[in-house]
């Protein structure tokens, strides 16, 4: 069924008590063109902060109106806030890094610029880039079914990443080079969580300074494992490995 996300000014209610759904703009064109959808059909609405809506479509057209028939807490959402801090990593890398957290449960993705980065962005450049990463992420937001649109955050310096990731409950520094101690023995210590953070590191990966910085502001360094995954493959693993601790 389409899904689509609205703002609660969209939420109307007639004198009858029923509740009314507006769409506008790009959502009603792809409604009225591209879906081509005729009244009677059915469409569910978010209003991106987990309440979800069954709606029918009542007209179409440049706005679109929607009959709400019934409406429930979203039950997508893990039981846990998942940020991934992801290095900038080259060509195209980095929408599919958001379209896979967006998918695999994350609520945000913040990008920052390591050592070992290649790419390296102003703010203009980093600004535009974070348009085009949004606009991605609201669409793997609708197609997954999730509740909310996870956030794209502004370009943080290595130092700002780590000074916001740590702060989480379970802060986690994936690093290549850790041998001491992998994801699952840490996982499994651990009993609910309301926050996660996970920091994800270029195509090199990030340098013994960064590790041991990340380590002296509290963040746990990780191992993923025997095999050594590609950047863009790090955050859907360790997302995927949260669902299956806490809410599988």
């Amino acid at each position: 069924m389409p899904r689509f996300f609205i703002t609660a000014s969209q939420i109307g209610e007639r004198d009858s008590g029923e509740k009314t759904v507006l769409i506008f703009g790009e959502d009603a064109a792809h409604i009225t063109k591209s879906l081509r959808m005729k009244p009677g059909e059915q469409v569910t609405v978010c209003d991106g902060v987990g309440r979800e809506y069954s709606c029918m479509v009542e007209k179409t057209g440049e706005t679109v109106t929607l009959a709400v028939t019934g409406e429930k807490q979203c039950e997508t959402e893990p039981p846990y806030r998942a940020t991934v801090y992801q290095a900038l990593v080259k060509g195209d890398k980095f929408d599919t890094v958001v379209q896979k957290s967006v998918e695999c449960g994350a609520c945000r993705i913040v990008p920052f610029i390591s050592e070992r980065c290649i790419v390296r962005l102003d703010k203009k450049e980093a600004a535009k880039k974070v348009l085009r990463w949004q606009k991605i992420a609201e669409a793997a937001a609708k197609q997954c079914g999730r509740g909310i649109i996870p956030e794209v955050s502004g370009l943080l310096t290595f130092k700002e990443a780590v000074a916001e990731a740590s702060r989480a409950d379970i802060p986690l520094f994936c690093y290549e080079d850790e041998s001491g101690r992998t994801l699952r023995p840490f996982l499994e210590e651990e009993g609910k969580c309301e926050t996660v953070s996970l920091m994800i590191g270029s195509e090199g990966g990030f340098s013994p300074s960064e590790a041991q910085l990340a380590v002296s502001e509290g963040m746990v360094s990780v191992g993923l494992g025997k095999r050594i995954l590609r950047t863009e493959t790090a955050s859907s693993f360790v997302l995927s490995c949260l669902s299956y601790r806490f809410e599988l």
